[in-house]
């Protein structure tokens, strides 16, 4: 019975040695070579994805020109000028307007329109009307496209005074 006890310490000794054997750091300060080689990865990885930041993209000259009919935007403003304008957004050619009532007309609009293309032509043109009491036809939709498409002809024609 004696020699077991003695025999569990010394076991218990040895296995605590051994682990503390294996988890020894480098007490030198030093970092290891391949532990130096994964820090400055690290470090290279982090340099390259924080080489822009918010205020760099801030600043930054726009890249790209708008890709918005000129003529079919300023048609869009002046066919709807009854309509008060919520929001625009040249870059994406998207004007959103609020509810209001046409001359001499009793039912009140809103309007979205989107200038997809800079090309004059009626495939860049898309209206979308809705009215307080629901659905609008498409006749009416119709009539405005037509009506700014019209205007933005005439634009044109001035402006190049053909």
């Amino acid at each position: 019975m004696k020699y077991g006890k003695t025999l569990r310490v010394t076991v218990i000794g040895a296995i605590c040695l051994g682990l503390a054997a294996c988890g020894g750091g480098n007490r030198s300060g030093e970092v290891p070579a391949n532990t130096a080689r994964t820090i400055s990865q690290k470090e290279e990885i982090q340099r390259n994805a924080t080489k822009s930041s918010i205020f760099d993209f801030l600043n930054a000259k726009p890249d790209q020109t708008v890709q918005v009919n000129r003529y079919l935007w300023t048609a869009s403003l002046d066919v709807l000028s009854f309509l008060p304008v919520q929001s625009v957004d040249p870059f994406t050619g998207v004007i959103v307007t609020g509810y209001g009532t046409p001359p001499g007309g009793g039912r009140s609009y809103r309007a979205t329109i989107h200038i997809k293309d800079p090309a004059l032509d009626a495939r860049s043109l898309n209206v979308a009307l809705q009215s307080k009491g629901g659905a609008v036809s498409a006749s009416t939709t119709r009539a405005v496209e037509d009506a700014i498409l019209s205007r933005a002809r005439q634009l044109r024609i001035a402006d190049k005074k053909l």
